[in-house]
């Protein structure tokens, strides 16, 4: 998979102002609307699946290939190290890493520039064409509309999802409970801090799982579109994802992937 508009590809030597400009530009490129030939009923994984050695199924003709996209970090930062598993109809298809130097310390609203180059570099290696991308981190909701999720899916040309464990900006629009119950979402809406119309939907807080009692709970994932998917649409596929775990299959997979390749490099 390479990179559709090489002008996007992140480049960390830009000044912050120039990064910022560039984002507002891959927004003004983004489809945040439906636009895919897959059946969104047959993204689905009903439980999880084992990230085994070296095993993966070969390619069918069914159903689209989903990608989830997960970073590491090595050297105290320095480095990246993304990791891809893609997965067709619950079972994995291919994966892959890449380790890139992150040459910039983290910045709030400019991850995309730090970790960026290290994902493009791992798609770069997959031998399969993915369908969807499940990128941790944000999407739409991101100051500038062009998180993470957003700057690599408008850069291949991909359908994209944004899924981050924190809120990094916008409103909910009703009070989100403590203990929201599975399968239950609350949209999050643009404010001040967000280039969108105010009250545009631009992504959702979803409950992927929760403990069925006691008085701990769990927190709900904020979840938006990255590119040629919609706000609803980006909540449902996540929510169709997740396995039993709280993270959906494809990006907790690519976790567990870097975490072991992290391990691999600190042992080499």
């Amino acid at each position: 998979m390479e990179s559709v508009r090489p002008e996007f590809v992140p480049d960390p030597s830009l000044s912050h102002e120039a990064m910022k400009a560039l984002q507002r530009d891959i927004a003004d490129a983004a489809v945040f609307d439906d636009d895919f030939d897959f059946d969104p009923a047959a993204v689905a994984v009903d439980s999880p699946v084992e990230l085994l050695d070296d095993t993966q199924q070969r390619l069918t003709d069914d159903g689209p290939i989903v990608a989830g996209v997960d970073q590491a970090f090595l050297d105290d930062g320095d480095r990246a190290l993304s990791a891809v598993v893609a997965l067709q109809d619950g079972a994995i298809v291919d994966r892959t890493h890449a380790v890139v130097d992150t040459e910039i310390p983290y910045i709030p609203g400019l991850l995309s520039f730090r970790e960026g180059g290290a994902i493009l570099a791992a798609l770069s290696n997959l031998t399969v064409e993915p369908d969807l991308l499940v990128v941790d981190g944000s999407g739409r909701i991101h100051f500038r509309e062009a998180g993470l999720a957003t700057h690599v899916g408008v850069t291949v040309d991909v359908p994209a999802i944004g899924v981050a464990k924190n809120l990094l900006c916008g409103t909910p629009v009703e009070s989100i409970p403590d203990r929201m119950p599975a399968g239950e979402r609350v949209p999050i809406a643009a404010d001040a801090d967000v280039t969108a119309e105010s009250g545009t939907v631009i992504g959702h807080a979803v409950q992927t799982r929760q403990y069925e009692s006691g008085s701990t709970s769990i927190n709900p994932l904020s979840v938006s579109p990255g590119h040629r998917v919609c706000a609803a649409t980006a909540a449902d596929l996540v929510t169709q994802c997740t396995g039993g775990y709280k993270l959906p299959e494809p990006t907790r997979l690519a976790d567990r992937a870097a975490d072991r390749h992290k391990r691999e490099c600190l042992d080499g």
